[in-house]
């Protein structure tokens, strides 16, 4: 028998598969810290129920106006009053429709209780979804102190699961895990700059509700005063465009904005480990001369060669770029060879004689 771990909080995956799995009869509210991926679970859901249509609501922007507008109808001898609802809910479909009330805590009283009859009976006044249609929802953490409230006859008309803060997603041997943020980091182009700099400060991701975190200088916490920036999930994929464009912007501007968008600590932190980087041998020069580019002494150094060249890497640049790999220590080979096969270019690693040989001859499995 399985052990069953009562309040425990679940991963971003988790709340997406549970919404497509029960979403139809249920409605679930995911109440996470700020910055998390909360928003992201819509696309996810799209990817794993194409047949379905997608209906992003921002609650904080709904007045009660925002539902519906009344028309009238002749019925018999009479003229009566109908409400017509708006088109972003898409009640107009003929099709199953995926519902996602963004930020429902933070709504007006008075638009929560509309949206009551939404997440528990599909309805809005006189109009139901397709019967097949999701509804779910995000909030933020009460503890988050940033005046998220579900009334407590609002919450006992849906399903709340708390969504844990994502980790900075390696493995006690330094490869890429199955669910974390360096996972989606890969697959979603983030800068190898900053999964290297997140994989040698992991504590960048960590999370307030740890105690042992009061004294972090990236993250989001209450306790601090409000408006700063902080390291989160989704301030470094903005952060990741700074860093792709810091040849166009200048070192100067480019630490503003990073200091703008992940906060003064982790932008010093970000520039030091780019002085790194600058001095590293280009992809192009790794992957024309293998042989007799430079090979840096510094770990994180070697990280990001490994980090670039997994999302860089194609049919054409694999061969060579596996040549040098060759000359680094067996630790950044198995963190190239076990990633690379979670990033999606399985296929052409599997093709390739040099790779297949490389994991053979370490023993990794493909």
């Amino acid at each position: 028998m399985s052990v069953i771990n009562f309040g425990t909080s679940i991963t971003l995956q988790q709340f997406a598969e549970a919404i497509a799995a029960v979403g139809r009869d249920v409605t679930i509210i995911g109440q996470g810290e700020p910055g998390i991926g909360k928003s992201a679970t819509l696309s996810a859901l799209a990817g794993m129920l194409p047949e379905y249509e997608t209906a992003y609501i921002d609650c904080t922007l709904l007045d009660l106006g925002d539902f519906a507008l009344p028309y009238t109808e002749q019925v018999g001898a009479h003229k009566v009053t109908k409400f017509a609802p708006n088109a972003r809910f898409k009640f107009h479909l003929d099709r199953p429709v995926i519902i996602m009330l963004d930020e429902i805590g933070k709504a007006m009283r008075s638009v929560k209780n509309v949206l009551l009859t939404l997440m528990l009976e599909k309805r809005i006044g006189d109009h139901y979804l397709h019967p097949d249609s999701i509804v779910f929802g995000t909030t933020n953490l009460a503890s988050d102190g940033v005046g998220d409230m579900l009334e407590g006859h609002a919450r006992n008309r849906v399903c709340v699961a708390t969504i844990a803060k994502p980790d900075a997603g390696f493995t006690p041997e330094g490869g890429i895990a199955d669910d974390g943020w360096a996972q989606w980091a890969v697959g979603n182009g983030v800068a190898p700059e900053l999964i290297a700099w997140v994989k040698q400060y992991p504590h960048a991701l960590a999370s307030y509700l740890d105690e042992s975190q009061k004294d972090n200088p990236y993250i989001w916490n209450p306790a601090k005063p409000g408006g700063q920036a902080v390291v989160t999930p989704r301030s470094l994929a903005k952060a990741s465009h700074i860093v792709k464009a810091r040849a166009t912007l200048g070192d100067g501007l480019a630490i503003s904005l990073l200091c703008g968008t992940v906060g003064e600590s982790a932008a010093r932190d970000i520039q030091a480990f780019l002085t790194v980087v600058d001095k590293l041998d280009t992809w192009e020069r790794i992957t024309s001369t293998p042989e007799q580019a430079r090979v840096p002494d510094d770990p994180a150094a070697r990280c990001l060669l490994v980090l670039n060249a997994m999302m860089r890497v194609d049919a054409n640049t694999l061969t060579p770029w596996l040549t040098y790999l060759r000359r680094l220590d067996k630790e950044w080979q198995a963190l190239f060879t076990t990633s690379v096969m979670k990033s999606g270019k399985q296929a052409i690693c599997v093709k390739n004689r040099a790779f297949v040989d490389l994991a053979r001859d370490n023993q990794w499995v493909i």
